[in-house]
């Protein structure tokens, strides 16, 4: 359950970080090419493709992290608990 709510949060945490990289890469694209902005373009093409493209890529990125860094603390605390006791 605890891997489950990890993976979950670093979807969410993921998700938040790079729909916000994607407005930076999407403003800086719009920039560095000089896109039309008539219309609302450029705005357009920032909202509507740059910043969900970031979102799925940090929203998997994140949950993979997460899932990964969970996986291996269970791991760990599984091999620290079946250690046998030696009592002196």
């Amino acid at each position: 359950m605890k891997i489950a709510l990890l993976v979950l949060l670093g979807l969410v945490l993921g998700a938040l970080g790079g729909a916000a990289v994607g407005i930076g890469v999407g403003l800086a694209w719009v920039e560095i090419f000089k896109t039309s902005n008539f219309e609302g373009y450029s705005g357009l093409l920032v909202f509507f493709t740059f910043m969900p493209l970031g979102a799925a890529i940090g929203g998997l990125g994140g949950a993979l992290l997460f899932g990964i860094i969970a996986v291996r603390d269970a791991e760990i605390a599984i091999e620290r608990n079946s250690a046998p006791r030696q009592d002196t």
